[in-house]
Formats: structure tokens, sequence, C-alpha cells
């Protein structure tokens, strides 16, 4: 049990020198050079080799006391004691050489996964690996042995596969070629494989027997000769259908001009005309060229890795660039059966989405058209409403397929979405704020299209309402664009409001200064009957007089009216002007103000000559002399 003890000890001692080496090396391997790392891993391999000869030898030793061990209880007839002492030697033997073999496998398995062997090519295949060295030849001087070797057999007219043969000396297995040693499979290497020699060598002739006739077969004279044909009859196929490529392109032109031109009558929806004949030929002619030129590139792409395989020398270019056109292909045909079942998704989101945008436009014309009342919710906020709920519905429904778009995950989509948030971020700071204020005015109920309003300095019609600017027609027929966030911090007028909501409709004023000559009475008379006689002035409300003030030369009277035509007060104010004028002109009384001063005594009323009458006459200057006594 010491010895056991000892050894255990011995090969865990060896064991942790050997990952001592492994963690030396991974350290330093920025500092140490390529031949001081295969020193190492020599020294690993030395290592590992002592450390299995001599499990092998524990386990000889324990394998011997184990058959002695055996003997004792076999000649052992009463006693119990000694019986289970020896029972319990015996599975201590056997335990230890199953930890003893576990570990040396364990090691093996690692060192086997970081060794790797002198590859031996024949003609760009590898046929088998050299790990070992033999005698004083490297592996690599081994390797270059086997294919010298291989090259000289297959230059060789008098080829004989029942010339291969496996000899065995010693541990190792010389494969023969006639009397040629080709290569030599040494225990080594065996273990190295996993494999036994034998089975290693056997392999690698029958593998020789099916390579070197092939071969031999691929580089005969006649061979040679029939790819030349081949590549003669691809070359002339390859011609002729480019030649009559060019010739089938350049008759359905001519065709299309002589014989079919007639049924190009050019595309139009109602009264624009998107395409015309001569432009519908031109693009006809550029789809003929593009055409073309596909076909003439695709025939490329098959004939020149065609040309390229037929010749072994060639053909791996040729397996290269089939791999370069089919590869793309092959991406493109596996992205898209990949992507069918988010296509799926894709599909069924937009569905929803879209029967959910048709049923909130089914209530928007309910609401619009009066037939669905939600108190609170006015008619003219339900397409705005929408439009809105819209925008937020397409952005959420993005948001839930860009998951499934391909390359949604790439840096560069990544980069690009970051990139448009940026610029959008950046550059629509004033837009995003016109936006926002048309939303707040539309819910705000300011006005309305058709409405006569008075925006700032701007009084018009609105005729447009957009998410960015608001747009007025003035009663000079000017249009003019109000951007929405000029809108929301200034003030706005609306006149059209108070006559679509009222029975009284809009008030209009107007203001004339009269004398205190003049009784104000018969003033409030005159200015109600000029109101009175003005067309688009209602009768009903009845129109009134304020005095707004008594000033130091004039009274000042405001004429009040009602109309239910605001987008014609221009006119009525007009019309009650001269109203007013001709009701003042009749009565006699005279409008001096502001400051009108006239010397009475022989000077002409101010009043026109038509509304004074014939017998009228100025009056003479009265000039009296008194005499002092």
């Amino acid at each position: 049990m010491k010895g056991l003890s000892h050894t255990c000890i011995r090969a865990k001692n060896i064991f942790v020198f050997c990952l001592f080496l492994i963690f030396q090396n991974q350290t330093y391997a920025q500092k140490d050079t390529v031949q001081q790392m295969d020193s190492l891993f020599k020294v690993q391999q030395k290592n590992t080799f002592e450390f299995i000869s001599e499990s092998k030898k524990r386990n000889v030793n324990d394998s011997i006391q184990e058959v002695i061990l055996m003997a004792q209880l076999e000649v052992l007839e009463t006693s119990d004691d000694k019986r289970v002492v020896l029972e319990s030697k015996i599975d201590s033997l056997q335990n230890n050489r199953s930890q003893r073999s576990a570990q040396v496998e364990k090691i093996v398995e690692n060192l086997r996964a970081k060794v790797q062997g002198v590859p031996v090519l024949f003609f760009k295949d590898t046929l088998c690996n050299v790990y070992a060295k033999l005698g004083n030849f490297s592996p690599e001087e081994r390797a270059q042995h086997t294919q010298s070797k291989l090259e000289e057999i297959v230059k060789e007219n008098d080829f004989d596969e029942n010339e291969f043969a496996i000899s065995k000396i010693e541990d190792s297995f010389d494969i023969l070629y006639g009397d040629r040693i080709i290569a030599i499979v040494t225990p080594r290497d065996a273990f190295w494989v996993g494999k036994p020699a034998k089975e290693i060598a056997t392999n690698l002739v029958e593998e020789l027997k099916i390579i070197l006739p092939n071969y031999k077969k691929e580089h005969d004279p006649l061979t040679n000769l029939i790819r030349i044909g081949l590549l003669i009859a691809v070359l002339v196929v390859f011609f002729i259908l480019i030649k009559y490529i060019n010739k089938g392109i350049m008759y359905a032109n001519r065709k299309l001009i002589t014989k079919y031109k007639h049924l190009l009558k050019g595309v139009k929806l109602k009264n624009y005309e998107f395409l015309s004949q001569e432009k519908e030929l031109r693009i006809i002619r550029f789809l003929f060229k593009t055409l073309r030129w596909i076909l003439i590139i695709t025939l490329i792409n098959i004939a020149l890795p065609t040309i390229l395989s037929i010749f072994p020398a060639t053909e791996e270019l040729a397996d290269k660039l089939i791999g370069f056109i089919l590869t793309p292909l092959k991406n493109v045909a596996f992205g898209f059966l990949n992507f069918i079942p988010s296509l799926f998704a894709i599909v069924i989101i937009i569905t929803i989405t879209r029967y959910i945008i048709k049923f909130l436009k089914f209530l928007s014309v309910e609401i619009t058209n009066e037939k669905l009342k939600i108190p609170g919710f006015y008619p003219d906020w339900s397409q705005p409403t929408f439009n809105l709920l819209k925008v937020v519905l397409y952005a959420f429904s993005f948001v839930v397929i860009f998951p499934y778009l391909p390359g949604s995950d790439s840096p560069i989509f990544k980069g690009v979405s970051v990139f448009i948030g940026l610029l959008i971020s950046l550059g629509s700071s004033s837009a995003i704020g016109n936006i926002i204020a048309g939303l707040v005015i539309t819910y705000m109920r300011a006005f309305k299209i058709g409405d006569r309003v008075k925006i700032s300095n701007t009084v018009g019609d609105v005729i447009e309402k957009t998410m960015l600017v608001t747009r007025v027609r003035t009663p000079k027929n000017e249009e003019v664009s109000i951007p929405n966030a000029a809108i929301l911090s200034g003030s706005t007028i609306n006149y059209s409001s108070s006559s679509d909501d009222s029975d009284m409709g809009l008030i209009l004023n107007t203001t004339v200064t009269i004398g205190y000559d003049a009784p104000w009475p018969k003033v409030h008379e005159i200015l109600i009957g000029a109101a009175n006689k003005t067309e688009l002035i209602d009768a009903d409300p009845k129109p009134f007089v304020l005095q707004t003030s008594l000033d130091d030369f004039y009274v000042s009277y405001q004429l009040n009216a009602y109309t239910k035509k605001p987008k014609s007060s221009p006119k009525i104010y007009s019309e009650l002007h001269a109203n007013i004028q001709d009701g003042f002109n009749t009565s006699g009384i005279e409008i001096l103000s502001p400051h009108y001063r006239a010397g009475r005594d022989g000077n002409s009323s101010t009043i026109p000559s038509e509304y004074l009458g014939e017998e009228y006459k100025a009056p003479p200057f009265h000039v009296r002399i008194t005499k002092k006594e």
C-alpha cells in the first residue's frame, strides 16, 4: 500500500508539473519564440509518456499482487476476518488500477487535442499525418519521403495495385510497393491517432489502391485530349449563345418598332399622361438592353467555372468560383426560407393594423356625420383624431415589425437608424413645434375651414389647415401661410363663430363724430336709418347707437348693427358709410369733425348742392358800421 500511495503521489506531481508547463507556456506566449514553445511541448510529451509507462508498470504490479491475493483467498478456509481483509485489498488494487487508467486516458486525450501531425499531401489531398520521429528522421522528413515515393509510382507506366503490401517489423508496420518502402506506421503514430498501427496501415493501403488509379486515369493523354475537346466545345457553345442573344435582342427591338409600336398608347390617368409612347419605347429598349447584359453575365458565370473544372489543376479554382456564385444564391434562398416565419408574423401584424385603422375610419365618419355622438367630443375633432391615431398605430406596428426584418440586428442597420434619428432631432425642432401647435389648435377649436378670422394683422378666410401651417385668403384674394406655432403664441379673432353658433350674428360697428349743435336723438335716428337701409344688416335684432365719448369739439356716436354674413363685412361697411353720409346730408346736419372751422356769415354750406335744392343761395356778408358821438 505504501508503494501504491508513493506511485499516486508521484503521478500527481508529474501531472501538476505538466499543468505548470502548460501554464508557463500560455503566460509567456507573447515573449517566447516558436522554438521555445515547441521545446516546452516536447518536455510535456516526454513527461506524459514517462507517466504512462510508469502507470503501466504499476498496473502490472497491482495485477500480480491481485493474483497473489486471489490465490490466498482461495486457500483460506474458516477465518472470516482474514477473508474480509483480503477482499478489501483486492478491491483497493482494482480501484487504484481503474483510477490510474482513467487518469492516463484523460491526460492522453488532452494531449492529443494539442498535437498536430505533419500531413502527407498527394496532389493537394491529405492522405495521413505523421506524428513521431523514426530514428534520425523527423516527422517532416518522413512525410516528404512518402510524398516523393508516391509521385514516383504515379509517373511509372506499369502501375499495379497488387504490388502493395504490408510488412511487420517489431512493433511497426511497413507499407511496401514492390521492394520500395513507401511509409512506416510506428506505435507512436498509432498512439496519437488512437487506432492500432495495423489498422492504420491497412486503411492507408486501401485508400492508395483507389486514389492512384483514379489519378493516373485522369492524367492519361487521351483524357487530356478529351478535356481539350470539351474546352473547345464549351467555348463554341458560349460564343454561339452570345451571338444569338445579341441577334434576338436586336430582332425584338425591330419588331417592337415596326409591328407592335401601335399597341403602345402611353399611360394616362384622367387628364394626366404619365408615360408617352416615346417614353414607353425608351423604357422597353432599356429593359431589352438590361436583359441582354443579364443573360451574357449569367452565361459567363456558367461558362467560366465549367471551363476551369475540366482540368484538375484548375478544378479547385472552379469550385471557388462556383462557390462565389452559389453561396450568395444559397444564402438568399436560405435567408428567404428562414424569413418565411417572420414574414407570416409581419403579414399578421399588418393585417391587424389595417383592420383597426378601418374600424377607426368608420367611427370617424360616423362622428363627422353626427350619427354617433360622444359627450364632450366634437365632430370636427374626428378627422384629426383619426389621423393622429393612424400615425401612432403605424409607428407602433413598425416598432413591432422591426425585429422581424432581415438585418435589423446588424450594426449597419443600427447605425443608420441612429443617424436618421439624430438628423430628425437636430433638424426638425421647428417642424415638430409646428406639428404640436397644429394639434393643440385643432383641439382648441379656434377656427375651422371657411371661417373669417384675424390672425395677428392678417384678416381673411381659412382655406386650409395642415400639421405645419394654416392658409388664409384675404379679401384682396391674397393667400397667406401662417405657421401654427405663430398662431398658438398669438391671438386669433374668429368673426364667423358668433354668426354660426348664435341667432344674433356678428356685430359690426362704426364711429362718427358730430358737433354739439346737432340734437343727439336726431343723430341716433339718422344712424339707425342708415343701418336699416344697408342690405346685409339684419333688422332683428335692431341696430343700436352708443355715445362713446364727449370730446372737446364733438360727440362720438358708435353705430352697432347685426349681420350673419361676416365674409361680406367690407361690402357692408362700404354701403353703411355711404348711407350714413346720405342720411346726414339729407337731414341738413354737417359732419364737421374732427376740426372744421368756417365763417358762417357769407359762406356757403358744406352740404353737397344736390341736397340743398335750387332755391338755396349763399348768404351775404352783413356789415354794420356804428358811429360814436
